[in-house]
């Protein structure tokens, strides 16, 4: 329950900051219910027809990178987009601007990959202008709402790679209007300001009054900052050893 709270928190947040970046495209069903296949994609077990097989397999869809994959206890594979395979997999790509519908889509993806299988945790893949485990890693910057997704990852489990950004700052808004409209704006915004205070408290282990400053304005980090502040918990770093 805390955590489909969290992921409502998320959404409405969403809305009040702009910046930040995702990518979601449709999802495979767990029945495994996708698009038709190409002819001669069909997979058996037959030994005697997989010669044939590989004969009869089309080449890869144009467009966004598709894969073969087989709904388990199906007996032939379907060519579906790459993203929908990962999703199989429990991992989640932001790649794009952040707004209410694709806010909605992730926090559905997320639902849903809870309730297959509560146990196993979900990797989020953070690119952007609990239980189960979020596992969030900050590939390049993670800025405004993204900045939020990814400190409020499962601690411990909220990474970045070395050179990464984030940077975070108060919500922004575009009141227009009668000044009495103006002024009930502006109050909205200030709350939607003190509660993400209060979640970047939680997040990072920082005092209110800290986040509050360092909210005020456009605040950069980096992969090293964002960790001694508390919004990550690792910097990732290439292995070491031999053939490394």
């Amino acid at each position: 329950m805390v955590r489909r709270a969290l992921l409502c928190g998320i959404a409405a947040a969403a809305s009040a900051l702009s910046g930040a970046s995702a990518y979601v495209s449709t999802f495979v069903p767990k029945k495994g219910i996708v698009s038709p296949a190409p002819r001669g994609m069909g997979i058996t077990n037959s030994g005697s027809r997989r010669s044939s097989m590989r004969n009869d397999i089309k080449m890869m869809p144009i467009g966004v990178p598709k894969v073969a994959y087989r709904v388990p206890g199906g007996m032939g594979a379907e060519w579906v987009d790459i993203y929908n395979r990962l999703y199989r997999e429990r991992i989640i790509f932001l790649g794009s601007e952040i707004d209410d519908e694709l806010a909605n889509q992730i926090i559905g993806v997320m639902l849903y990959l809870d309730e297959e299988d509560s146990s196993k945790p979900i990797y989020l893949y953070i690119n952007c202008p609990a239980d189960p485990e979020v596992i969030t890693i900050n590939l390049g910057l993670a800025a405004s709402m993204a900045s939020f997704i990814l400190a409020a990852g499962s601690k411990g489990k909220r990474l970045a790679l070395p050179s990464s950004r984030i940077m975070i700052h108060q919500p922004m808004g575009g009141a227009q209007g009668q000044a009495q409209d103006i002024k009930v704006e502006a109050a909205q915004i200030m709350r939607i300001r003190d509660n993400l205070v209060k979640m970047y408290s939680m997040f990072t282990g920082q005092t209110t009054d800290q986040i509050t400053k360092d909210l005020d304005r456009d605040n950069f980090m980096s992969a090293q900052d964002a960790l001694e502040y508390g919004l990550i918990d690792r910097v990732l770093e290439r292995p070491s050893g031999p053939g490394m």
